[in-house]
């Protein structure tokens, strides 16, 4: 059975989708069978995994509207083949902003993703969901069927603001919708050493939330902000920079941590 992590914060520019990608490349780069699918309109994770949203046949769009199977709508693309750390992905475009509406009267709203899964659970070892920086319809059929969520933040003080909302929301689903919920833990991203503030918010989220927060540190790194706009995972671009390295370490400790995520 496939684990099933949605990578969320409802506080956009945090880095979700460079987790995400990365974290499905890492994975994947370690002899692990991985599904990336993208919920978020604007598709980024999609064209960051080497795929051109524009040309997408089937997306995640068809998969929640039942007109498309996980099956039939998954792609791989051949930049990660040749990287050697290649991942499925159930692509994005902005046809999928339009899913919201239509979702809205249809029976089992929040649960099509998860039906969807079903289907596939056997074929993968992990399923990475990047999810949109807000709690919609698109969301919330991410948290119905995830096991977990891994929270990327940076360690400024309005990202402690922003995890309680998240936590809010978490036990909100949790106790309505998915009683298998919870957080995984927290990825310390885009962190500089350098600045104070930042090594003083670290210590606050290994004090007040212990071992959920993950040993590995992302640092900011130039190479992973390069990384998208040639279509590739920071992992697949530049295998040796910092950033890269780190992901394929956060890859090896979730690996390392999932026997005891149950």
């Amino acid at each position: 059975m496939a684990k099933i992590f949605c990578i969320a914060n409802q506080k956009g520019g945090v880095g979700k989708t460079t987790t995400t990608v990365n974290l499905a490349a890492g994975l994947a780069q370690l002899g692990q069978r991985v599904l990336m699918i993208d919920l978020d309109p604007q598709g980024n994770a999609t064209m960051g995994s080497g795929v051109d949203k524009r040309s997408l046949a089937l997306s995640v769009y068809d998969v929640l509207l039942e007109s498309a199977s996980i099956a039939e709508a998954r792609t791989r693309s051949g930049k990660l083949v040749a990287a050697g750390c290649s991942y499925d992905i159930l692509g994005a475009n902005r046809e999928l902003a339009g899913a919201e509406v239509e979702m809205v009267e249809l029976e089992r709203r929040e649960r099509r993703l998860k039906t969807a899964l079903a289907e596939v659970d056997q074929d993968y070892d992990f399923v990475l969901i990047d999810c949109p920086p807000s709690l919609s319809m698109l969301t919330l059929n991410g948290l119905c069927c995830a096991d977990g969520v891994v929270v990327p933040m940076q360690c400024e003080y309005f990202a402690l603001e922003g995890l309680t909302d998240l936590v809010n929301t978490i036990k909100q689903v949790k106790a309505n919708l998915n009683d298998d919920l919870r957080i995984i833990g927290l990825l310390r991203v885009m962190f500089d050493p350098r600045i104070t503030l930042q090594q003083q918010v670290s210590e606050q989220l290994t004090s007040h939330f212990g071992d959920k927060v993950f040993d590995t540190v992302i640092p900011r790194n130039v190479r992973l902000a390069e990384a998208p706009s040639y279509g590739l995972p920071g992992v697949a671009f530049d295998p040796a920079s910092k950033g890269a390295q780190a992901f394929v370490a956060f890859a090896r400790e979730m690996l390392r941590r999932l026997p005891k995520m149950g």
